[in-house]
């Protein structure tokens, strides 16, 4: 494979801060105390405690990623709608919250909810991933829906097909590559995250995140907090294989949606 000129800085910077730190960690991960090649770090992962961390995680990312599609969908549908006047302007607004920096948006939560029993529990976790990840989801929607042909939602209620009927044959089949970029955009960070469950969790909701932050600094473990790290960059690379396998489905499906509703 043949690099252009003007590509070899790219190339330089992914080496730097995304080839070399990965293998950075991958080699701790693999590496006993004494320096030897070993995979006790991995096996020491399936232990019935460790694995309930990962899939409270799991969970805890899966309902923020259903909350977040239920309440971003509408959202983005109603600020991509063509009618509307100002819209990008209604998208800055309600993205403007989000330029401040993340860890004094999750603070002003336990400060909101610090004379309610929700705090320092599952529930108050969720709703600071909901709300910190929201705009994950609305964005990659927001730009599918704005490309979207709008002759096509014209032509299938020419048709007769009515609101719900468009929206399951046309509208939610072209918005699908959002939809999915949306839900990894937001199941990931989610599933990871350390701050957000010990602010609003108080230590009392451990998630795998906040595990790999114990083994670093506190249990000063590198090898098995590397080795913790990587089952979320696992996942992450499936995600993205499932992205590129559904957006290379996709256009097919697309022209054949654009086919009928021209019928």
């Amino acid at each position: 494979m043949k690099f252009k000129p003007f590509s070899y800085p790219y190339i330089i910077w992914m080496a730097l801060f995304i080839v070399l730190p990965l293998g950075m960690v991958l080699v701790a991960a693999l590496k006993s105390a004494d320096g030897a090649f070993t995979l006790t770090h991995f096996a020491r992962f399936f232990t019935r405690d460790y694995l309930a961390v990962f899939g409270r995680s799991i969970w805890l990312a899966f309902i923020s990623t259903v909350i977040c599609l239920l309440l971003g969908y509408p959202a983005a549908a109603f600020l991509a709608n063509r009618r509307l006047k100002n819209s990008s302007f209604l998208l800055v607004l309600f993205l403007l919250p989000m330029w401040m920096n993340f860890l004094l948006r999750t603070y002003a939560w336990v400060i909101l909810l610090e004379d309610t029993p929700l705090l320092y529990t599952q529930g108050a976790v969720v709703l600071g991933m909901v709300y910190n990840f929201l705009a994950f989801m609305i964005l990659p929607i927001h730009t599918a829906l704005n490309k979207m042909d709008p002759h096509l939602i014209e032509a299938a209620q020419d048709l007769g097909a009515g609101p719900s009927r468009v929206f399951r044959k046309v509208t939610l089949p072209l918005s699908m590559p959002g939809v999915i970029s949306g839900i990894v955009m937001v199941f990931m960070p989610a599933a990871s995250t350390f701050a957000i469950s010990g602010l609003l969790g108080g230590g009392k909701v451990m998630l795998i995140g906040d595990l790999i932050e114990n083994q670093f600094f506190n249990a000063r473990n590198p090898g098995f907090g590397s080795a913790l790290s990587i089952v979320p960059m696992v996942i992450m690379l499936l995600s993205m294989r499932l992205v590129n396998g559904s957006g290379e489905a996709l256009p097919e499906q697309n022209r054949l949606h654009k086919r009928r509703a021209e019928r």
